[in-house]
């Protein structure tokens, strides 16, 4: 009798606490607990309301109308050395040149290319190379670039040429600053 009384006990204090539990199945505020997206606390807002609240603070009011950004159209500064060969440097703006044999692209620090069309070498004044972020390695003075691999040259005086022996013209995309010479 003894064990049905401790089975019997241990069963309807089981259950007793499951009922509780249930019933008092409380949050603590604070411990844990993540807001629902879509609630007062966490409300899901559009891009235009959070442009439209930006304007506001900023004083500028509603703006009905989005505003698309637009390339600056400044014209390419151009000067004239003094051997009398014309030389072109364009900032910020992808300009796409072409190159002819004998013909060197110099870019500026920081300049990008992608040569499009004609075979390509590197010229460099020193050791070093150029990065070929496409492949992810240097290429030497000399060494072949590969057609639509993205250029990056770190220094001034490094460019490219077209490859000894072509005829053809380079036609090569500029992003940077950059000399023909």
């Amino acid at each position: 009798m003894k064990i049905k009384n401790k089975f019997l006990i241990s069963v309807v204090l089981l259950a007793l606490g499951l009922t509780l539990g249930s019933i008092f199945n409380i949050t603590a505020q604070g411990a844990g607990a993540t807001n629902q997206a879509g609630t007062t606390d966490d409300p899901v807002v559009t891009k235009s309301y959070v442009d439209q609240q930006i304007q506001k603070a900023l004083g500028g009011g509603v703006s009905t109308t989005p505003t698309t950004p637009t390339a600056p159209t400044t014209p390419p500064a151009t000067s004239q050395p003094s051997d009398g060969k014309e030389t072109t440097v364009v900032e910020n703006t992808v300009t796409v040149v072409t190159l002819k044999p004998g013909e060197k692209l110099i870019a500026k620090a920081g300049a990008e290319f992608i040569i499009r069309s004609g075979k390509g070498v590197i010229y460099s004044g020193d050791a070093n190379g150029v990065a070929d972020l496409t492949d992810g390695k240097d290429i030497a003075n000399g060494q072949a670039a590969g057609n639509n691999h993205l250029l990056s040259f770190p220094r001034d005086g490094r460019g490219i040429m077209v490859q000894e022996g072509n005829t053809y013209s380079l036609i090569v995309m500029v992003r940077g600053g950059y000399s023909i010479q």
